[in-house]
Order: C-alpha cells, then structure tokens, then sequence
C-alpha cells in the first residue's frame, strides 16, 4: 500500500481553470515551507546560501518585474507616438522619425511654426505636390482614414486570431485575479506580446482609448511570467499574488510616471490581499519602472510625466454589431476617424489634447486656446499675465472644444469594451478636462468683464491674473475620471504626480470627493466593478456592506427540496465508487464524513485532487483496481488476503476545513469569506454535515437581493 503522503504527486495541490483558489491552504503551505527553509539553513553552509536567496528572491522579482514593464513602456510610447504621425505625414531624413524629431533639429523652423519643416511632409505633399487648396485637404483627410482603418484592422485580427485575452483594459480581470480566481492564459506570453502589440496599434489608429489600464494588465503579465524563474512563486497561487499586486503598482507607475499613486492604486483599487512587504516591494518595483522609463525618454522631455504643467498662480455586450468585432472595430474607427479629422482638437492624439487643455497660457504660447486680445496697458508680474478679453480664435476653439466634448463622450462609450486593448483612463480625464477648460474660460471671462460681481469683489481685482483655465482643466480631468472609476486618494497623487502641481492638491482632493459622492449617488458600482458583474466573474466586492438579516441555512446547499449532499465517506468507498460520484457531480470538492448514518466530519477533498491522485496511484502502484477500497484514516485496518491493494489518501484531505453552524448571520459568514479569501464553507448541526456554501452561493444570494439575476455569476 502506497501512502501518496510520503512524495508529492505531480499535480495535486493546483487548481482547473475558472475555479477560485483555497488562500487558507496556499498560506499554510507557504509558512510549512519557510519553516523547513529555517530548519535546514543552521545544518549547513549551502543550506544557509539557499535560505538567503529564498529571502532576496522577492526584491530581485520585484527589479526584473520593474526593469521589464519599465521597457515595454517606453517602446509603447515611442512606437505610438511614430505611428500616430504616420496618419499624417513621413519625415524624409527618416521614416522612424515621428513629427517632433523629425523637426528637432531643423534649422529652418520659426517658433511660430515649430511643427513645420522641410525634412516632415504631409501625405497630400509627396503625393500630389502641394499642401494647400482642397484637393489637398482631401487627400490628406483619405490618408489619414485609411490609416485609421489599417492599424484598427491589424489590432482586432491579431487579438481575434492569437491573443483573445488581449483585448479590454484588462483591470477587471486583473481586479479577480488578484481575488483568487484562475483564468489560465490572462497573464501568458502570448497575451503579452499581442497586448503589446495591439495596444499600439489601438492607440495610433486614433480611437477614443488610452494605453494606461491595458499598461497594467502588460505589467501583470511580466510578473507572472517571470515568477516562473522562482520554486516560491511558481508553485503557490498566493504568493504569486503579491507579485502581481506588485506588478499593478507598476503598471501606473509607467502609465503616468507615478510610483506613489501607483502603489495607492494597487492598494485602494484592484488588490484583494496586500500585507506591509508587498507595500515595500510594489514600491520598488514602481520605482525601477519609473527611472527604466525616464532612461528611455519617450516623451523627449527628460520627465516622467505626461502632462508637466506649471501655473504661476497658486490655486456592449448584447448589440448586434458586438457578435462581428472585426466589423465592430472598422466601422467604429471608421466614424471616429471621418468625424475626428475636420476638428483639430479631435485629430490629435488625447494625451496632446490634455497637454493643451492643462496648459497655462504665457507670453511665447502660439496654440488658438491662447490668442487672447491684446490690451495695450498690459502690466507682466514676472511670468504671469492677467485676464485677457477671448478673442475671435479663443471663442472658435471654444465652439470646437464643446463639439469635441460631445464627440469624445459618445465615442468613448462605444469604443469601451471592442476586442482591442482599450483603457479609459485617458479618454475619461479628456472629457473632465474639456469640460474644465470650457467652465475655465467661461468663468475667466465673467471675471474680467464683471470684476464687481459679488463673487469676484475682494478678490479679483481688474488687471489681475484671477482665474487659470488650465487648473480648471486639471480639477475636470480628477473630476470625470474619480466618476467613472470611484478613485480617491490613489487619484490625487496620481494627478499630482501626472502633472507635477504639488500645490493644487486640495482642489483636487475636493473635485475627486465630490465627484465620487455625485456619482455614487448615481450608481454604487465603478466602471470596473460594472465590468466583473457583467461578465460574470466570482469577485466579492470587499467595499460592499452586507446588512441583510438571513442565516447560513438560507444560503447553503443543498435546499430543503433538494437531494443530499454529496459526500465521501473515509473508509467505505471503492474507487469505482468514487469515480462514478465524480463523473455524475461537477462539484469542486466533497466534504469527508466519518459514515453514511451519523454525517460526522472529517475533512474536504478537492475534485481535481482526488482524480489526480487516482489516476497517478493506478499508474505506480501495482494491483490498484476498480474495486480497491480508498481510505481516509490515519490508520488502514487489516484488509482480507485476497483484496486488491487499498488507496491512502488522508495527504490530499484538508483536515481543518472552515466550518460555520446553520444559524450563523451571513453578514458574518461573508465577512469570514472577504478577510480569510474563502472558495466554500461548511455547515453544520450540532457536528453532523448539513451542507456547504460556496463563494458562487453568497455572489448568488447577494445578487438576489439586489433584484439582479443570480444566474449572471457564471463561474465558480
């Protein structure tokens, strides 16, 4: 007789796909580890060298995890920025240069007309000879769609045709991931190189999406990928983790160039558990990214961040068009690109529009937002000027400004959720930004013309420097994306951080509150949140409150008029029996009882254990038929001679599963499930098995009394 104890059997201990892992169970296995790990390193010198690096392996984790993402996003950057130019033109002393470099150098640019070169030609130049005149609008206009049309294309086919998983922000995912749930293949090399791929892809094409959440989906796939190079993280599901919690933190530290909110952002938003190392470590790792990322220099600006502002004042799922998302893609492109080129607030890229939008207007800026009319008694306070009258061209780049918030709102929302990576993290602090810069201008305008108004008296004197429309902007960015997201303080810092106004931070914390009480009126669920209900994914929201006064018996399976619970007794199956009781159930595990009659507990086993274990016994161990008893005791009883050879398994068995009694509160049994990262739980009476409660069933009940239906939770 075999006892499957004394060697671990090749997979036992893991989890099937679309199943939520026992986080009780990987702790304790991690501790048993480390104690053995503390045990051998005072018998000898190599053990003690083995026990060191067992320590250091996650901080070295951490400078792979941040040295990679760090330079994946700057190749992201610097390839999206290429290609969104090439809808527009191609720089002749190098096709890999993108508009900006193209002109770098040039010694025949004017600061007035500092876009424009001699080496940068516009697709209507080399095609017919010239840039001016209508037939050249035209022509520049077609190529511009056709571009479009092309990387849009590219990106959908590659998703469809290599990477599925590639598609989305990937934060929802990410969010249950971190929970306990396995989606094999989510964070796989494939999904990284086609993520990577198609992100710029998306990006250039010119749709309404931002690369700042598929970013952090990119770095979770760096760090799954790497904790293969270590026995700790590669073989437990909770250590892996907070590797990967780690690796969020990351993802926003490259995005916005924040490694402080990026941190906060792991820790507020999308991680499920997050103990004080993987704080430390996150921030390592973020940190890593973020100086591999300034190494690079994609925005050719030595900085980190995307917007660097300085204000010198202080202060889908069931459309038709859905089923077809290569036609989906195209003809949302298409419109995007046709309605996009006619304004030029919406043909440049968004993280170019928002630049502009948080821009403090000085003496030497040429953009239309600036070109206020000039005041002949005009007095400078260093590099301040104060308000101005709006000339024609400031109030034309209003009227294209409130056309862009429109398109911008209507596009964002049909473009969220197509098959091509997508974040709306940029789109949405685009809409917050127009909308900001709008109400900015406005507002500046009412203050020079009605400087004695009540709300400006004592205050706003004429002459004087009053209002910034580009802190508007900023506080509108904070504003919409607080809305959509429910952040708070990750938010904050990631906007300080994002655009370097270390002294705005209270009107940004009082915009970000705000927003979140408005929209929290609204709707108590956050874009992602909506997101992970929709696709039916087992994540048990830990912001959610419980205040509803049902017992465990009203949850627990089975029902009153359901038939019994299926159950393993520990010493009177046969395999066959236990085989026939797998195939006929398509339960993730059996609790194991001392007999039919008295339902007394022992333990639970896990399906995929237990069949493992089978068909791994069959193959080592001579005589294991059909017929062979399976054991669950600590001790066999003597078996007659002629008996084939019995199955021990008592090692596969969880000897200490959570048990709750029938009468205990639900508000407590999901609070046990939150903080302890339950999969199921059983009930009891009095010692004897009534039924089980499975994180499905409290995701079931809750919906049910939301008046959702509970049949939306899809998986276990």
């Amino acid at each position: 007789m075999m006892d499957l104890l004394d060697e671990p059997v090749p997979g036992v201990g893991t989890y099937e796909d679309f199943n939520t892992i026992d986080w009780v169970r990987e702790k304790s296995k991690d501790r048993d580890r480390h104690r053995e790990i503390a045990s051998q390193s005072k018998e000898s010198t190599w053990a003690f060298i083995m026990s060191i690096h067992d320590a250091f392996s996650g901080w070295l984790l951490m400078l792979l995890v941040g040295l990679k993402a760090g330079a994946l996003a700057g190749w992201i950057d610097i390839a999206a920025h290429w290609m969104t130019d090439l809808k527009e033109g191609v720089c002749l002393s190098g096709f890999w240069f993108n508009h900006e470099h193209c002109c770098w150098n040039s010694k025949e640019t004017t600061f007035q007309e500092r876009d424009k070169c001699p080496n940068w030609k516009s697709w209507a130049e080399l095609l017919i000879g010239y840039n001016n005149g209508p037939l050249a609008y035209i022509m520049n206009y077609l190529m511009y769609v056709c571009w479009a049309l092309f990387f849009s294309f590219l990106a959908v086919s590659l998703v469809r045709s290599f990477a599925p998983y590639a598609c989305g922000s990937g934060i929802p995912e990410i969010k249950t991931i971190l929970s306990g749930f396995i989606i094999r293949g989510y964070l796989g090399k494939w999904t990284l190189m086609i993520k990577t791929i198609t992100l710029v892809l998306a990006v250039s094409s010119g749709l309404s999406l931002g690369k700042e959440g598929p970013l952090v989906h990119v770095a979770c796939c760096c760090g799954n990928i790497l904790c293969h190079l270590f026995t700790k993280y590669r073989k437990n599901e909770a250590k892996r983790r907070e590797v990967l919690s780690a690796a969020a933190a990351v993802g926003v530290s490259v995005a916005f160039g924040a490694p402080i909110g990026g941190v906060l952002f792991s820790l507020e938003e999308v991680s499920y558990y997050f103990p004080l190392k993987t704080l430390w470590r996150s921030f390592f790792a973020a940190l890593v990214a973020a100086f591999t990322l300034r190494s690079i220099n994609p925005f050719g600006n030595s900085r980190l961040v995307l917007f660097y502002v300085e204000f010198h004042s202080p202060w889908r799922k069931t459309t038709r068009l859905g089923q077809y998302p290569v036609l989906e893609v195209l003809v949302v492109t298409a419109i995007t690109a046709v309605l996009a080129f006619p304004n030029s607030y919406t043909r440049m890229s968004t993280s170019e529009l928002i630049s502009e939008l948080f821009n403090d207007c000085g003496l030497l800026d040429s953009s239309q937002l600036c070109n206020y009319s000039n005041v002949s008694d005009i007095k400078l306070s260093g590099n301040t000027l104060p308000d101005r009258p709006a000339s024609h061209d400031v109030y034309m780049a209003m009227w294209q400004l409130a056309l862009a918030l429109i398109f911008k709102m209507l596009i964002t929302v049909v473009t969220f959720g197509m098959k091509i990576p997508s974040g709306l993290f940029i789109p949405s602090m685009a809409v917050g930004a127009i909308a900001g810069r709008l109400l900015g201008v406005g507002m500046e305008q009412l203050a020079y013309y009605h400087h004695d108004w009540v709300i400006f008296k004592g205050w706003c004197s004429p002459g004087a420097d009053c209002i910034t429309p580009g802190l508007y902007a900023m506080v509108g960015a904070a504003a919409c994306l607080g809305g959509v997201t429910r952040m708070t303080v990750s938010l904050v810092v990631i906007m300080f951080e994002l655009t370097g106004g270390l002294e705005y931070i209270v009107p940004l914390m009082a915009a970000t509150m705000t927003s979140k009480w408005v929209a929290d009126a609204l709707g108590r669920e956050g874009i992602y949140e909506a997101h992970i209900r929709l696709n039916g994914y087992p994540f048990l929201e830990p912001k959610e409150e419980f205040s509803h006064k049902t017992l465990a018996m009203d949850v627990m399976r089975p029902r009153r008029s359901d038939p019994p619970v299926s159950i393993i007794t520990q010493d009177g199956m046969s395999v066959e029996e236990v085989e026939a009781l797998i195939a006929d159930t398509s339960y993730s595990g059996f609790p194991v009882v001392v007999s039919q009659e008295s339902q007394r507990l022992v333990g639970f086993v896990l399906r995929r254990d237990l069949v493992v274990s089978i068909e791994n016994a069959r193959q080592r161990q001579e005589g294991v038929v059909s017929t062979s008893r399976i054991f669950f005791t600590e001790y066999t009883p003597p078996q007659p001679p002629n008996c084939p050879p019995p199955l021990k398994l008592r090692g596969i068995m969880d000897l200490s599963p959570f048990t709750v009694t029938d009468h205990t509160p639900m508000d407590i049994v999901v609070d046990i499930f939150r903080k302890l990262g339950l999969r199921q739980c059983l009930v009891t009476h009095n010692g004897r098995l009534l039924g089980i409660i499975t994180k499905k069933d409290i995701l079931k009940h809750m919906a049910q009394i939301a008046n959702r239906d509970p049949d939306s939770i899809l998986f276990n």
